[in-house]
């Protein structure tokens, strides 16, 4: 089960967030913080899979960009490591400038791949039917 998904930027700062487990909001900070330290001190070569207290991170890095997933112990790494891959093809296929303004259609984008924790759809174009709905309609 996937547990969260964070964006975050070379310098730490998260831009993103999703959690599909509940965690208290006093403890997503420390987290967070504890999470991205632990994944952007590793270096390029090493392994994306970290183990983390009582689950495992999945992470990889778009030039200033890292997606870092927290999954239990269960679910396979390289099916979530390709999960991320498929996010920001879908990412890079919906949007045509910098994503950071548009947040809203990032968890739509998220809510329509992800939900309660479990991958439900990877096809690109079904993943996107719904803001393209939603776009033409704000057109017209």
């Amino acid at each position: 089960m996937i547990k969260f998904l964070l964006m975050v930027n070379k310098q730490g700062q998260t831009r993103l967030s999703k959690y599909y487990d509940p965690v208290e909001i006093g403890r997503r900070a420390a987290m967070e913080a504890d999470v991205v330290k632990g994944c952007l001190s590793r270096k390029k070569e090493e392994c994306s899979f970290v183990e983390y207290k009582d689950f495992k991170l999945v992470y990889r890095q778009y030039a200033a960009l890292f997606i870092v997933v927290g999954i239990s112990d269960t679910e396979n790494e390289l099916s979530i490591y390709e999960l991320v891959q498929n996010f920001v093809e879908v990412l890079d296929k919906y949007f045509s400038r910098v994503i950071m303004f548009n947040l809203d259609k990032v968890h739509i984008i998220l809510d329509e791949m992800i939900q309660n924790g479990h991958v439900v759809e990877t096809n690109k174009n079904r993943i996107l039917a719904p803001l393209l709905a939603l776009d033409k309609m704000a057109d017209s």
